[in-house]
């Protein structure tokens, strides 16, 4: 071989080049970093039964009943593990948090594991296989480690509790019982681990604690050519699980990984202290105070007393006596008289309160025909008595739980109505508008219950939760599509309720927080407990405003007349919460405004509309499509109702079919002349019962923006 100067070879400086050149034009990166608060959806692959859930990963199907199946979760990028003419693979470091739980205690498991493997396309076999491969697969360069809660004699496994390291099989080459650290992996409670390998020094070590620290001392220890078992130098990098005939569910609920060809991750970094903590316990419900009855009398007081009435009686009986039996007569009617004015008084309150009770259950009944009726003992027994641990959401007029059938294994929310009369109210409300409603973007209702003085409506559980907690709650940033894609769904439900209905129904309540996402991030619109149906072309009633200020429409406070362009009002707060990743309303922060609309109003005068777009984002959208989306928000927000567009139209803005309305780049302030004011809040004022005070100084009264003299006050 020739020599060049410096003592290199040819071949050395032809691999320093290919080195240098690959480096240059990104064919591969020398590191690669990430974690669930970073992760964007477009880097995450689910296979199988993988799914989202509340911002984590659950491997496996949530079913109540034994089910055999696996589910991965993958990095959807490859990650380097070896570079051309290098000696050692990469060193990498992995942290992550999980949970198994049994919904059947009497059920046995499977279990999941942390993989490294060559396909990041395909899942193996449930059961013992954990969906790490398959039982007909040949080797081919899988590494995992694997958290097993099935003893399977086939895979010499020592016990249902154990952590093993497999390479290119199930049979684990290095295995740890997990009894000897304290930690039982069906427990339900949150698991931490890391797995550090050391790629200079071929060495491999896994912790595994209840505690977010990390233990001295690791479960396995071994040496480890990572190198000689990989089947190439990308591999994909991720966690599967699987259940066999069980009713084990697997989740991650958090996971951070790093690598590199430098030295070794710092063995004693710590997971991030806000994500990594378990999540918080639901708080026991307090004991009612039962005050204990009032302290008895000394004997011999109760015996004063009683000769004390006797004597009292004695005399009157004399006096009666005296007057003669007129008197007697006299006492005897009166005495009559008042039993029988009792005795009325009784039978009329029995009779009010009977046919109340046959007044709400025939109410019940007629109002929903079509749905199923639901006992009482099934939904007790599909919410475990109603379980603190299984409430999935509060409203203002219930809670919501999480139910499973253990006879079927279906799923529903339960939406539990409070024992208040205006939450009865509502909940019957939202049980005679929705029970007539059909649409793909409506939370479907399965069912209700009206027993034991108990209002319990059955829908459909929507496994990603809210758009609400999707937005601000979840680890990981909600892409533009998913977003665009929800605003359509949402507006499609509205042009439904507004234009499609046999009546028109105003939801009155539309944000972020009742608008709800199926398994494919679909929006399902709910909680109709304000909605209002009326006819067609209809004037509505005045009430009390009701809903969530920053989404409460201006004339909507004012007046207490919802309509569509009410709800339209909402649905722009929405538009606009969606695409810039900010509540409707916020506390002030550096001068930028606390009112969403005003704000995106301030940079479209400024001509900067895109600098309120999220910017978590990363500019990984199409910049026409957002600022399409930030225009519909505003022209949904304009103080003058006549002017903002149509649920439909906005369904046809945002599919590209017609163009937005030109939105004046000052917004506009909206005035009432005091006569006209006055005309629309004649029927107001009787229903706020004296809530609100009009003092009028000149001839006009303006509001949103400010200007002229008069004005109108809400006590």
């Amino acid at each position: 071989m020739t020599s060049l100067s410096g003592g290199f070879s040819s071949a050395s400086v032809i691999t320093a080049s290919f080195i240098l050149l690959s480096l240059l034009s990104g064919d591969f990166s020398t590191s690669t970093e990430f974690d669930f608060g970073t992760l964007t959806f477009s880097r995450v692959k689910l296979l199988g039964e993988a799914h989202w859930t509340n911002g984590s990963v659950r491997l496996t199907r949530d079913v109540g009943v034994p089910n055999s199946g696996a589910g991965k979760l993958i990095y959807s990028k490859p990650i380097e593990f070896r570079l051309p003419g290098e000696q050692f693979p990469a060193s990498f470091s992995t942290f992550f948090s999980f949970s198994i739980k049994n919904l059947n205690p009497s059920s046995i498991g499977g279990g999941l594991a942390f993989v490294i493997s060559p396909d990041g396309e395909s899942i193996g076999d449930a059961g013992g296989f954990m969906g790490i491969m398959g039982a007909e697969d040949k080797p081919n360069g899988v590494v995992a480690v694997e958290f097993d809660t099935l003893m399977d004699v086939e895979f010499k496994d020592i016990n249902g509790n154990h952590v093993g390291l497999d390479v290119n099989s199930m049979v684990s080459t290095q295995v740890a019982d997990l009894e000897t650290v304290g930690v039982e992996l069906k427990s339900g409670d949150l698991i931490n681990s890391w797995v550090d390998y050391s790629g200079s020094t071929q060495s491999i070590k896994v912790y595994v604690s209840f505690a977010n620290s990390k233990p001295k001392e690791p479960v396995i220890s071994a040496n480890f050519d990572l190198g000689e078992y990989i089947a190439s130098d990308s591999m994909f990098v991720g966690f599967s699980g699987s259940t066999q005939a069980s009713t084990e569910t697997h989740t991650i609920e958090w996971w951070s990984f790093r690598s590199s060809f430098d030295e070794t991750p710092s063995p004693n970094s710590a997971p991030p202290p806000a994500t990594s903590q378990p999540p918080p316990e639901y708080p026991l419900m307090p004991e009612t105070s039962i005050p204990p009855p009032p302290a008895a009398a000394p004997l011999a007081g109760k015996s004063n007393t009683t000769s004390h009435e006797v004597k009292t009686s004695g005399k009157c009986h004399n006096q009666l006596c005296r007057n003669g039996p007129g008197a007697v007569v006299g006492v005897v009617t009166a005495g009559a008289f008042f039993f029988a004015f009792c005795a009325l008084a009784f039978m009329w309150a029995y009779n009010k309160k009977f046919k109340s009770e046959k007044k709400a259950d025939n109410f019940a009944s007629d109002v929903i025909k079509m749905p199923k009726e639901f006992s009482y003992k099934d939904l007790k027994l599909a919410t475990k008595g109603f379980d603190s641990d299984r409430i999935i959401g509060n409203g203002a007029f219930g809670t919501v739980y999480k139910g499973i059938f253990p006879a079927t294994g279906d799923i529903v929310a339960v939406k539990r109505c409070s024992h208040t009369g205006q939450g009865k109210a509502e909940f019957l409300s939202e049980l005679s508008i929705i029970g007539t409603l059909r649409h793909r973007n409506l939370v479907r209702l399965q069912g209700w219950c009206h027993e034991k003085g108990e209002i319990l409506l059955v829908y459909d559980l929507m496994s990603n939760g809210s758009l609400d907690k999707a937005l601000f709650e979840s680890r990981f940033v909600l892409p533009w599509p998913h977003r665009h894609k929800i605003l359509i769904g949402v507006a499609s439900a509205l042009a439904y309720l507004h234009q499609e209905c046999e009546n028109q129904v105003i939801h009155r309540d539309i944000k972020s927080s009742n608008i709800m996402l199926d398994d494919g991030f679909n929006a399902r619109l709910g909680d109709f407990g304000l909605a209002r149906q009326i006819e067609h072309d209809k004037s509505p009633d005045a009430t009390v405003a009701a809903g969530t200020m920053g989404y409460l429409a201006p004339e909507y406070l004012i007046t207490g007349r919802a309509t569509d362009k009410t709800d339209v009002f909402s649905y722009g707060a929405v538009a606009l919460e969606v695409a810039t990743g900010r509540r409707p309303i916020e506390k002030e922060f550096e001068g930028v405004s606390s009112n969403l609309v005003e704000w995106v109003w301030s940079l479209y005068r400024e001509g900067r509309l895109m600098a309120a777009v999220d910017p978590r984002l990363r500019k990984e959208y199409d910049e026409d499509v957002m600022s399409q989306v930030l225009m519909v928000g505003l022209a949904c927000s304009h103080p003058d109702p006549m002017v903002r567009p149509s649920a439909r139209g906005v369904v046809q803005m945002l599919v590209g079919d017609a163009e937005v309305p030109i939105v004046p780049r000052t917004r506009p302030t909206m005035s009432f002349t005091t006569s006209q004011l006055l005309m629309t809040l004649q029927d107001s004022v009787s229903d706020l019962n004296g809530m609100i005070t009009i003092s009028t100084t000149s001839s006009e009264c303006s509001f949103l923006g400010g200007g002229g003299g008069g004005s109108l006050d809400l006590v």
